[in-house]
């Protein structure tokens, strides 16, 4: 309790004055206002609350009254079918022997069972299902029981009297409901009974519930066996409502039905929201009518008997927040300007100073003195973020300015050129193959045309390098590059397949060993995987660990010089910077026996982009 009282106190302490004079006011006038109001919505809300439930439970017995009423229909048209005795002994016979006894069949029979079908609006199909090898399946009324499924079902209508419904029979991706009667047990032990089955559409059978689309109560059929089982009407408003609510609502309800008890309403809480039901059992069906109400939409009628109470209540506190409101505004004007500026600032608004209206020989009161202050250190944050900001520009553009100002790379192109040509006249192949190679990658490196290039580019750029680091180092390093020609055309980052390769250049094997280099490209979930794999000595696990961890970092921290000497974080970081989180590097090692670097890139050739 003592807590309590030293937390409301410190919440009345920190609130502001206008709020705390609004409180004063209202305890005296609003509260006692507002506890005649709530005694006077809770006797209309139990009185509307009986009136409901009383409706509710009418309704719920009218609709089993006119299920109940289909059923009957139902039953009657099967029984009807069944008197029909040509029919079924044609159909037990073999339909193949003579053709024109089988015309016959069609003209009277058929015809006749036809036009009971017809006569019954309700039903959608009818249709016979008989263990017989000379049946003649040309009507859509006839089948071979080869196509009743499941097989077994003839012992279910027997243990259940010979007939059973299925409210939900799953029939060309359309859910019906099926009422199934035995019409023959065969003689021979080896032939199965024969099934009648009836088809009904649920907008047929259910179309008074499923025409409903307002009013307080919402119904809906549930399957007695199967919780995930419904039927009822996704434009009715309840269901509007409930949104994604409405399968949680209807598993709570349903683990409240009981088969005994169907007299009083159930109650369930979904969320912040209550609910109503009243249910009847239909033993035939196996399912449960039941009428949902939400206690919010129930208690809506209230509001036009006690709106006169709000209404003056919201007056009683208009007029006091207008009160206080005017008197303070009048005496914290000058306060209000203050905090309004330090709002803006909070929002980036540097530039939100205070207009205090002093002449430049005027001091003013506290306030003022405040407001002084406080647009004096706008002043000084804002001229240090523009020196920070320069150092910055300055720092960048003398950065860029030594990188162009490097290499003249005409006059390193032709120099190269003409060492190139000596070494051909002095008949030294190696040597000028070197230089080829050697010109490729400065020309290819230096040359900035765009941030991207094809992977094709990217690929020659690299057995450029091999070649001649070959040359080099006088050792074999093998590069194998197989890949679609579709995949060649996709643009890539310059410069970012280059770092990875002469890692494995540099660190896959001793220096004179030789080395194997792949690279093969694949897509998975919308990225291109671009892998570069050696079979050299491997990382140190320690290392390796110590990348992984590196790479598995948040890209917004800043690119700093990797001390492991590899570069792998840089180029990382930059992809994971212009493509997101979910691309980036990621590398595979085991000491010994390979190392594979993975890319991932954006698949979709529009996203992709260079540094």
């Amino acid at each position: 309790m003592k807590y309590l009282l030293n937390k409301m106190r410190k919440i009345y302490r920190n609130s502001r004055i206008s709020q705390k004079l609004f409180l004063s006011f209202s305890i005296v006038i609003v509260i006692p206002a507002i506890v005649v109001s709530f005694l006077f919505i809770r006797i209309q809300e139990t009185q509307l609350y009986n009136d409901a439930m009383t409706t509710g439970s009418s309704h719920v017995s009218r609709l089993n009254e006119q299920l109940r009423s289909k059923m009957d229909t139902i039953e009657n048209a099967s029984s009807t079918a069944l008197t029909q005795k040509a029919f079924v002994d044609f159909i037990h016979s073999n339909m193949r022997e003579d053709g024109l006894r089988l015309v016959k069949f069609r003209q009277n029979q058929f015809e006749q069972m036809h036009n009971i079908i017809e006569s019954h609006e309700l039903i959608s199909e009818l249709s016979f299902y008989v263990d017989n090898p000379n049946i003649y399946e040309i009507w859509p009324e006839i089948y071979h029981y080869d196509k009743f499924w499941p097989q077994d079902y003839w012992v279910t209508l027997r243990d259940e009297g010979g007939a059973t419904y299925s409210i939900f029979a799953l029939q060309d991706g359309e859910q019906t409901l099926s009422y199934y009667r035995l019409v023959r047990l065969q003689a021979q032990q080896q032939l199965r009974p024969s099934i009648m089955e009836i088809r009904v559409k649920h907008s047929e059978f259910f179309n008074d519930l499923l025409e409903e689309t307002g009013g307080d109560f919402f119904s809906v059929v549930m399957g007695g066996s199967s919780p995930s089982q419904y039927v009822y009407n996704p434009e009715h408003q309840f269901s509007q409502n409930a949104g994604k609510e409405l399968g949680e609502i209807f598993g709570s309800i349903y683990e409240k039905l009981d088969v005994l008890e169907q007299n009083g309403p159930i109650k369930v809480n979904v969320g912040d929201n209550s609910y109503y039901a009243l249910y009847r059992y239909i033993a035939p069906l196996d399912a449960y009518v039941v009428d949902i109400a939400s206690h919010q939409a129930l208690m809506k009628g209230p509001r036009s008997w006690y709106l006169l109470v709000v209404t003056i209540t919201l007056c009683v506190l208009l007029l006091i927040m207008l009160l206080v409101s005017h008197t303070t505004r009048r005496i914290f004007r000058r306060l209000d300007s203050v905090l309004s500026s330090m709002r803006k600032v909070r929002k980036g608004q540097l530039d939100a100073k205070i207009d205090t209206g002093l002449d430049d020989n005027e001091s003013g009161d506290e306030i003022d003195e405040v407001a002084v202050n406080y647009n004096q250190m706008l002043d000084e944050v804002k001229q240090l973020m523009t020196q920070v900001v320069d150092k910055q520009l300055i720092a960048k553009n003398a950065q860029l300015h030594s990188l162009h100002s490097q290499i003249n790379s005409h006059f390193l192109y032709n120099a190269l050129e003409s060492i190139r040509m000596l070494a051909v006249v002095e008949r030294q192949p190696a040597i000028a193959d070197a230089l080829v190679s050697l010109g490729s990658l400065l020309r290819y490196s230096m040359k900035w045309r765009s941030d991207t290039v094809t992977l094709s580019e990217e690929l020659a750029n690299i057995q450029s390098y091999i070649r001649f680091m070959s040359f080099m180092e006088g050792r074999s390093v093998i590069l194998s590059a197989e890949l679609p020609d579709e995949v060649l055309r996709y643009t890539i980052p310059k410069m970012c397949l280059q770092p990875i390769v002469e890692n494995a250049v540099h660190h896959a094997a001793p220096l004179g060993d030789s080395v194997r280099i792949g690279i093969t490209v694949r897509i998975e979930n919308s990225l291109l995987l671009i892998e570069i794999f050696d079979d050299g000595v491997g990382v140190d696990s320690h290392m390796l660990t110590n990348l992984q961890d590196v790479l598995q970092g948040d890209s917004e921290t800043p690119i700093v010089t990797s001390k492991n000497g590899l570069g792998l974080e840089n180029v990382h970081k930059r992809l994971q910077l212009h493509y997101g989180k979910g691309c980036g590097l990621w590398i595979d090692s085991v000491q010994g026996k390979y190392t594979c670097v993975t890319i991932r890139l954006p698949w979709e050739n529009v996203n992709l982009g260079g540094w």
